[in-house]
């Protein structure tokens, strides 16, 4: 029973062999953005002409270049978030290391008088 869980998870959707699509980021949504897009483009190709060869050909082109447009819009929006995602844990990082120091940039610094002024 354990063996039959173990190589179902082991096996996965692969996309022509290649992409696997449930482990690989955005795959998943830019493939059904592709599918919503190729029915769009081709529907609408088909009713402004009548033509179902042609209508076929802009369903196809639609699918490709809505997935690659999807695809790289969310890659390009995950690299943003693991970017400033690093950002804040570097701060939080060094805010634990210099808490209570001299070298603590949130501490406000002291006068040599003792703080009065005249």
């Amino acid at each position: 029973m354990a063996e039959e869980e173990q190589s179902s998870k082991k096996q996965s959707l692969k996309l022509m062999g290649i992409l696997d699509i449930q482990n690989t980021p955005c795959a998943r949504e830019a493939l059904l953005h592709g599918a919503g897009g190729s029915v769009v483009s081709g529907l609408a190709y088909f009713l402004a002409t009548s033509r179902v060869k042609r209508s076929f050909d802009a369903g196809v082109a639609g699918f490709i270049l809505t997935t690659l447009g999807s695809w790289f819009y969310c890659r390009y929006n995950n690299a943003k978030l693991r970017v400033q995602q690093r950002l804040i844990q570097d701060g939080i990082k060094k805010k634990v290391m210099y808490e209570g120091t001299s070298l603590d940039p949130s501490r406000k610094p002291r006068g040599d008088d003792g703080g009065s002024q005249t």
